[in-house]
């Protein structure tokens, strides 16, 4: 099953909306095929380690990271593969959230007499595919909220300027992690002070993901660079019809999503990605917006890199209300922390989250 973990991992930046899962398959103790889902629409992990295994897969065990799918799709169900190949035994990491499966693919492998294990490293699976997890049961994406500071706290000077804070290595680790998301959330101040493309440049991919503005009345301006090419989406809490146009005739899609009090409905914006398949939601915004998610309590995930340097006066990270008694702050796991280049890089979850 690590074996199969390991391959699910190859399809990081190309599955969405997807999972990412592998497959392998074992005979006599000898693994005799292996795959792993690389893009949607095309063969699914445990096609290609069928394929590979030929005639061995009969009376095998197969290791697969998800639960072997049992609806037609743009592929056909993975258990009637299985079952049709002759494989003895299935051995599932999780079982897949997704309700048209959820427990009848080890059913249906069942019935035909097949024994089905599953629960084998199912926290690492779960892990591998937390967007899919969030999108499936909670239906929103799993928000990722990445931070470059200075040790005291700092993410830009007074007049907006915060290019570069943190190293080369550092930048290039955001971009992997840019990369596997389905979608780069960031606000109209940002554009406004940045003009940030928001693509993954600095990582090998084939896949650019959805690049999403918040920005309540429209000030995006046409000849921002973050809608060059186009898969650029705006989220608005105005019917300007003339800034629409603009924007449409830039190559972006505007959506209209306000809430009562004339600013974008964050959980509404948050829904409308997940029904288009957006698994990972990786945000880099400003800290109005980035205190906004927090306040609101749509942040599953803060990745922050501290760069040891001091800014004294500037931006916060997170302009959040003032406590007065400790009992009101936020805790959070430390799920991972590293040194990248010269920075220190954190992965923190709220411990509600």
């Amino acid at each position: 099953m690590a074996r199969a973990l390991q391959l699910a991992r190859k399809g990081l930046f190309t599955t969405t909306p997807n999972p990412r899962v592998g497959c392998v398959i074992v005979s006599d103790g000898r693994i005799v095929g292996e795959g792993w889902h690389e893009r949607a629409g095309e063969a699914h992990a445990e096609i290609h380690a069928l394929n590979a295994a030929g005639k061995a897969a009969r009376g095998a065990t197969a290791y697969v990271t998800l639960e072997p799918c049992s609806h037609h799709g743009r592929t056909p169900p993975c258990a009637d593969a299985l079952i049709e190949a002759g494989v003895a035994r299935v051995v599932a990491a999780m079982r897949d959230p997704d309700p048209r499966v959820g427990g009848n693919g080890l059913e249906m492998l069942r019935a035909a007499g097949i024994a089905c294990e599953d629960g084998l490293m199912e926290a690492e699976a779960r892990e591998l595919n937390i967007g899919f997890v969030s999108r499936m049961t909670r239906g929103r994406p799993w928000v990722r909220l990445k931070v470059a500071a200075s040790l005291d706290g700092k993410t830009a000077l007074n007049n907006g300027r915060s290019q570069w804070i943190t190293g080369p290595e550092a930048r290039r680790d955001g971009h992997a992690w840019r990369a596997r998301a389905c979608a780069i959330l960031t606000g109209a101040g940002t554009v406004r002070d940045d003009d940030p493309r928001l693509t993954v440049r600095d990582v090998e991919t084939t896949r650019q993901p959805l690049r999403v503005v918040v920005d309540s009345h429209l000030e995006t301006p046409p000849a921002a660079r973050i809608l060059e090419g186009g898969h650029a989406l705006v989220a608005t809490a105005s019917e300007d019809a003339a800034k629409t146009a603009a924007l449409c005739a830039a190559g972006a899609e505007v959506v209209v999503l306000p809430n009562p009090q004339g600013k974008v409905d964050l959980p509404g914006l948050l829904q409308a990605l997940a029904e288009r398949g957006v698994n990972e939601l990786h945000v880099e915004a400003g800290h109005k917006l980035n205190g906004s998610l927090l306040r609101e309590g749509w942040v599953d995930e803060l990745l922050i890199y501290f760069a040891p340097t001091l800014l004294g006066s500037g931006r916060e990270m997170f302009p959040l209300p003032e406590l007065t008694d400790l009992a009101g702050r936020r805790d959070l796991k430390i799920v991972d922390l590293r040194r990248v280049g010269s920075d220190i890089r954190i992965l923190a979850r709220p411990l509600a989250a």
